[in-house]
């Protein structure tokens, strides 16, 4: 670590500022969650790397967990959707930042190791990144982190292959299955942001546009419902029966992606695997469709097979990249392949990452006193925080709702009240 934070410019704080507060006053279950950080100081003494999308919103954990005691060590998880504004105005904060828009991969894994030389106690992870990094580079850290978090599917995917293998070295909770993560964050927040992310970069209509969807997960409905929403026309492509039948039951079209390769206008995979759109899709493809990925990594579009199909490829707009095909066809590709809604846009509104984060924070206060001694291994959040952050949800929304009485409670419980 060669100094305490490098971001692009210092500069931008204000404006940072302006966005960090933005979605604070936008995310009241986190700004609670603080509130009773700065009086209890539950992470106080603790280091705390995370490396995490760096948002408006993520600014809002980040000082969450500040006011909670911690000082905090901060690394982007995708080398293009670092807010360099939110990096600079952090560094301000005190927090210890390491981000900037458009780092190439050596730049990318040095801020990873670069969060890791502090001797973290607590990991916050958004793809398993920086997770991975320690078992393969830094293994002697295992045995003094307490616990790590992790916020997506994809990086969950990872953590459960290495449990499975015998290879992780400390208990991990993943966040990312909290049903107030999956249902919300996953669903409302990548869908809606998803289109965003397209909408900001093409500037095209949807309305009558035959979308494709690759993927039926909780991402994948999302986009679904959100694009027929707006109008499009919505086909689901999948591997799994289940998911298959239940987009068929929601009132989509469902076929393989080479059946309909050749009939879409916009591409969309949310499926967490890789070389989802192949050649073989990519040539029969339309003139002029839009490729885009609200993956994880940029692995579900080959880009291999699409550099190779191609005789130019230039930038025609900001986040879109142009290939023209030997036959003179042209595929657009939205944010090199990368998290689209991201890249493009401003990623998941705050009201959404307000649950998300609430999660990150309350398991990290979870783990943080040592109370509690878990094995290696994948977990998911205690049924304790999830239901809490439903309540204090429901609760700033203004919503109430019913409680079972005693009676109810008694009948419930009981099996001997029959017909």
């Amino acid at each position: 670590m060669t100094q305490d934070y490098e971001v692009r410019d210092l500069g931008l704080a204000g404006q940072g500022e302006k966005q960090v507060n933005w979605a604070f006053t936008r995310m009241p279950v986190l700004r609670e969650i603080k509130r009773k950080f700065q009086e209890t100081e539950p992470l106080k003494g603790k280091r705390v790397s995370a490396c995490l999308h760096v948002t408006k919103e993520t600014g809002v954990l980040v000082l969450t967990l500040k006011a909670g005691g911690a000082e905090v060590f901060l690394c982007g998880s995708n080398p293009l959707s670092t807010q360099d504004h939110v990096a600079a105005y952090l560094v301000k904060q005190g927090v210890h930042v390491y981000a900037w828009r458009g780092m190439n991969e050596k730049e990318y894994y040095g801020a990873i190791d670069n969060v890791l030389e502090c001797k973290p106690d607590i990991l916050h992870d958004d793809g398993a990144d920086l997770i991975v990094r320690v078992h393969e580079r830094n293994e002697g850290l295992s045995s003094r982190i307490a616990a790590g978090m992790e916020e997506t599917t994809t990086g969950v995917i990872r953590l459960t292959a290495m449990e499975r293998q015998g290879r992780l070295k400390f208990p991990v909770i993943a966040v990312n299955n909290a049903k107030t993560k999956t249902m919300f964050d996953n669903r409302y927040g990548t869908g809606q942001s998803t289109l965003d992310g397209i909408m900001r970069a093409t500037s095209t209509l949807l309305a009558g546009k035959h979308v494709v969807v690759c993927g039926y997960g909780w991402c994948g409905r999302g986009i679904a419902f959100r694009a027929r929403g707006m109008g499009c026309i919505v086909t689901v492509c999948e591997i799994n029966p289940l998911k298959a039948l239940e987009a068929v039951m929601d009132g989509f079209n469902v076929d393989k992606l080479e059946n309909v390769a050749g009939k879409g206008d916009i591409f969309i995979t949310a499926t967490g695997c890789k070389d989802v759109i192949r050649k073989e899709h990519m040539v029969k493809m339309k003139d002029g469709v839009f490729l885009a990925n609200s993956g994880h990594f940029n692995v579900e579009i080959n880009l291999n097979d699409l550099n190779e199909l191609s005789v130019e490829k230039k930038v025609v707009r900001p986040c879109i990249e142009e290939f023209k095909t030997r036959d003179g066809k042209k595929i657009y590709l939205l944010g090199e392949g990368r998290l689209v809604n991201l890249v493009c846009g401003e990623g998941h509104p705050p009201e959404v990452m307000d649950m998300s984060f609430a999660n990150q924070a309350l398991c990290a206060e979870h783990v943080s006193t040592g109370k509690i001694r878990l094995e290696a291994g994948v977990y998911n959040v205690p049924e304790k925080i999830d239901s809490m952050v439903a309540e204090l949800k429901l609760k700033t929304m203004g919503i109430e709702i019913d409680e079972l009485s005693l009676d109810q409670k008694r009948y419930l419980e009981s099996w001997k009240t029959g017909t």
